[in-house]
C-alpha cells in the first residue's frame, strides 16, 4: 500500500466514485450558474455606469459590458436576486464541501499533465478550486457582517467572481459530457439490475483497495443534502416572508425582531455608529440642502412635512441578503423636490444624495432619472405611522422600489438634481 497521495492507493473511502462526484457536479453547475447570474445582478442594481460615486469596481473594463439601467419594478427585485444569491450560496456550502472532497485525488494526480486536454482540465480545476473557496467565504464572512479580509468586499468579490467562473466554465466545458455519460450509465445499470462499471476516464476516484463502508453513497447524499436543507431552513427567513425571520438563527438579522412599535424593523449600522449626533439633527440645527438649476433651497423638517406627502409600502434589502418585510413610508417624493429646483416633475434628471455620515463607502449615492421619477419613490420622514427612529435614519431618508439598501441613504443632508 503506498503512503503518497499521488498514489490511488492512497484514498481508501469506498464513496468516492463516477456516481457521487457526477450528481454533486450537475447540482452545483446549476446552483453556481444561478449564483453567477444573481451576482451580476446585484453589480448592476448599484447602477455602477451612472456615477463614480456608485461605482466600486472603476477598472471593471469589459467586465461591465451588461450593466444596464437598474428598474424599480417589481418593487421587491432586488430583494428577491439577492435573497436568492445569499440563500441558495449559504444552502450550497455542504455540496460545495462534499464536491472538493470527492475529487480530492485528482488534485494529487502525476503526471500533471498527459495531454493538452488534460492540461487545461488540471489548470481549469486549480482555478475552480482557488476560486470557489475565495469566493464562499468572503461572500460567508460579509453576509455575517465579519469584515476580517484586506480590502474593499465589492472588488474582491466581483473580480474573484470572474476568475472563478472562468475556471468554473472550462471545466464543465471539459467534464459535463462525462457527468451526464455518468449518471445515464449508472442508472441505465440499476434498472438492469447490473452493477456499472467504472468509466474508464474517472479510475482515480475510485480506489483499488477501499475500506469497509461505514454508509451508503445514498446516505452520503442525503447527508449532504439534508446538511444544505437545514442551512436553508436556518437562512432563508431572513430574506423571505414565507419563513418566520426568527427561524435565519445562522444569519444577521434574522432571529428575533430588534424591539417593538413602527420602528421595530431591522437596520445595519446605527447612528451611533456612523457617528450622527443629536444635536446635527435636532429641528433647529438640521437643513435639507436641494440643489438644481433654479438654485438651491433649504428646508427644515417642518418644512418638508408641510409639502404634499405620499406613502409607499417598500422593503429594504441589503447586500448581505436580508431583507425586511414591506413598511409603510411617507414622506415628499423624490420628483417633487426636483420640481422645487426647476425640473419638471416627469422629466426629473440623477440626483446626488449626500448624507450626514461622514465615513463609509456609500455615504454619497446616486440615483438614476427612473428611480427620481417613480412615484413611490420618496424623501421619508416617518414610517409605520410614526416618524423615524435615529437608526432608521432621522430627519429624513431615501426610500426606492427595488434600490439596494446602501442606495436608499439614511440622514440625508443634501441633494443635487442634474446629468452626473
Amino acid at each position: 500500500m503506498e503512503r503518497s497521495p499521488s498514489s490511488p492507493a492512497f484514498w481508501r473511502s469506498p464513496l468516492r466514485g463516477p456516481w457521487f462526484t457526477s450528481l454533486l457536479g450537475v447540482v452545483l453547475l446549476a446552483g453556481i450558474t444561478a449564483l453567477f447570474v444573481t451576482g451580476l445582478l446585484s453589480y448592476a442594481a448599484y447602477n455602477p455606469d451612472l456615477s463614480p460615486v456608485n461605482d466600486k469596481t472603476p477598472d471593471k473594463g469589459v467586465l461591465g459590458f451588461y450593466l444596464f439601467p437598474w428598474p424599480t419594478d417589481p418593487p421587491w427585485l432586488y430583494r428577491l436576486t439577492q435573497g436568492v444569491h445569499v440563500t441558495l450560496g449559504i444552502a450550497l456550502v455542504p455540496v460545495l464541501l462534499a464536491k472538493l472532497w470527492s475529487v480530492l485525488p485528482r488534485l494529487f494526480q502525476l503526471p500533471p499533465a498527459r495531454s493538452v486536454a488534460h492540461a487545461l482540465e488540471r489548470i481549469s480545476l486549480l482555478l475552480l478550486v482557488g476560486g470557489v473557496l475565495f469566493e464562499f467565504v468572503t461572500g460567508v464572512l460579509n453576509i455575517q457582517l465579519d469584515y476580517v479580509f484586506p480590502g474593499s468586499f465589492y472588488p474582491l468579490h466581483f473580480y474573484g467572481a470572474w476568475v472563478f467562473f472562468a475556471g468554473f466554465a472550462v471545466h464543465v466545458v471539459l467534464r459535463a459530457p462525462t457527468a451526464l455519460r455518468n449518471l445515464r450509465r449508472i442508472r441505465a445499470g440499476e434498472e438492469e439490475g447490473t452493477p456499472p462499471a467504472v468509466p474508464a476516464e474517472q479510475p482515480s476516484l475510485v480506489s483499488p483497495h477501499p475500506a469497509e463502508p461505514t454508509v451508503s453513497r445514498r446516505g452520503a447524499v442525503w447527508l449532504v443534502g439534508g446538511g444544505s436543507l437545514l442551512l436553508l431552513a436556518t437562512t432563508a427567513g431572513r430574506s423571505f416572508d414565507g419563513l418566520p425571520r426568527r427561524t435565519a438563527l445562522l444569519a444577521p438579522h434574522g432571529g428575533a425582531e430588534p424591539g417593538s412599535g413602527p420602528n421595530g424593523f431591522q437596520i445595519n449600522k446605527t447612528a451611533a455608529a456612523r457617528g450622527i449626533s443629536a444635536a446635527e439633527t435636532s429641528e433647529e440645527a438640521w437643513r435639507l440642502v436641494v440643489t438644481g438649476p433654479s438654485g438651491t433651497v433649504r428646508l427644515s423638517r417642518a418644512e418638508l412635512a408641510d409639502l404634499p406627502l405620499h406613502s409607499a409600502a417598500l422593503p429594504i434589502a441589503c447586500v448581505e441578503g436580508w431583507s425586511t418585510s414591506d413598511q409603510w413610508w411617507r414622506g415628499v417624493r423624490l420628483r417633487d423636490l426636483a420640481a422645487l429646483v426647476g425640473h419638471e416633475p416627469e422629466t426629473a434628471p440623477d440626483v446626488l444624495v449626500e448624507s450626514l455620515q461622514r465615513h463609509g463607502a456609500f455615504r454619497r449615492a446616486a440615483l438614476r432619472a427612473n428611480q427620481v421619477r417613480d412615484p413611490r419613490s420618496l424623501l421619508a420622514l416617518d414610517v409605520n405611522g410614526e416618524r423615524l427612529s435615529p437608526d432608521h435614519g432621522y430627519p429624513a431618508r431615501i426610500i426606492v422600489p427595488a434600490a439596494p439598501g446602501v442606495l436608499n441613504t439614511k440622514w440625508v443632508a443634501r441633494m443635487t438634481f442634474g446629468d452626473l
